[in-house]
């Protein structure tokens, strides 16, 4: 006896609309401009540390919007860690003193003995400021300002786009950084400086401005503070040398050289001698305070390099995989970025 069925629902062909995520993508990043752009102009700019990871926390969540939330407070997970040691960073190196007279003569002796034969026999600062600075601001103070503003996010951008693609990579900065880091605090300890214009207020150079900020007074903006570090402890004179402003600068620059084309290479390495410029012209540092950031770059690259390779070499005798994280990284896990999982 025949059976009579209805035949099976023909299987859907339809794949999801790519562009309904797009859009999705558009509008959620959309809104987090608005409210940044809306926010800085209440309370400032992001200078402090846990506020910079508010918001770019806040941007991975528009950039991947739709996600399920599990994998946005991944990104805490992780951060939070990286945000609490920056913190301490910060409130440590604000002790850097410990009530002791800071470098200053040595650093504007040796300015002055690389440039003295082309400014005079001033240091680059004072020689900065009496060709370029006025009571009123200009055009360039106000680029000035933002290369400046740019310190405080810039480091913590690159790594926010690392951990979405690759968090193997991402490991690999952040041990990086951290070292850097840790090796700027020990000189703040070991060799408390002074910058120019604490040089100046105290006779040692003829009269500096502190000018690093001033550009955005000129539209009525400001630093939001260091919301972490009341009476702003942090911001302690004698941390001058090196200077990790410039440092990570190139210390990002460098990171993302060999994966970038080589015609983009001359645009990179500009943003650090832009820093340069800013830091020197606005009175923060010496010329010869970013020669030692920058040193400190190669031998960030260089030991923790070094680590890693013997890391992996005394993995492989064990029989363990090569690629295992050395201690301070994180095994690499799938991380979302559009919905595809990428390593």
């Amino acid at each position: 006896m025949a059976v009579v069925t209805e035949p099976p629902p023909p299987v859907p062909t339809d794949t999801p609309d790519p562009s309904a995520g797009g859009r999705r993508r558009v509008t959620a990043m959309s809104v987090w401009a608005v409210a940044f752009v809306v926010t800085w102009l209440a309370i400032g700019l992001p200078t402090d540390p846990a506020y910079a990871f508010l918001w770019i926390w806040a941007g991975t969540v528009a950039w991947n919007w739709g996600r399920p939330w599990r994998s946005h407070l991944r990104f805490a997970r992780d951060w939070i860690p990286v945000v609490l040691l920056l913190a301490v960073y910060n409130l440590s190196r604000g002790f850097a003193d410990n009530g002791r007279t800071p470098h200053a003569y040595e650093l504007i002796v040796a300015d002055r003995v690389m440039f003295g034969w082309a400014t005079g026999g001033e240091v680059p600062t004072v020689w900065l400021q009496q060709h370029l600075y006025r009571p009123d601001v200009r055009w360039w103070d106000v680029l000035v300002s933002w290369v400046y503003f740019s310190h405080f996010v810039v480091t913590l951008a690159a790594a926010a786009v690392l951990w979405l693609r690759s968090r193997e990579r991402w490991a690999a900065y952040m041990r990086r950084w951290g070292f850097l880091c840790a090796a700027g605090l020990v000189t703040y300890f070991a060799y408390p400086a002074a910058p120019p214009w604490w040089a100046a207020q105290n006779g040692l150079l003829s009269e500096v401005a502190r000018i690093s900020t001033r550009g955005w007074k000129e539209f009525g903006m400001h630093g939001a503070g260091n919301l972490l570090n009341a009476g702003q402890i942090a911001s302690n004179p004698v941390a001058a040398m090196p200077s990790l402003h410039t440092a990570w600068a190139l210390f990002v620059v460098l990171f993302f050289l060999r994966s970038t084309r080589r015609r983009w290479w001359p645009l990179l390495l500009a943003y650090p001698l832009a820093m340069t410029f800013t830091l020197v012209y606005s009175g923060e540092h010496y010329v010869i305070d970013v020669l030692v950031g920058w040193a400190y770059v190669g031998m960030t690259f260089l030991v923790v390099g070094l680590a890693e390779r013997a890391w992996r070499a005394r993995r492989a005798r064990r029989g363990a995989p090569a690629d295992d994280p050395p201690p301070g990284g994180s095994a690499p896990t799938p991380v979302t970025v559009s919905g595809n999982a990428e390593r």
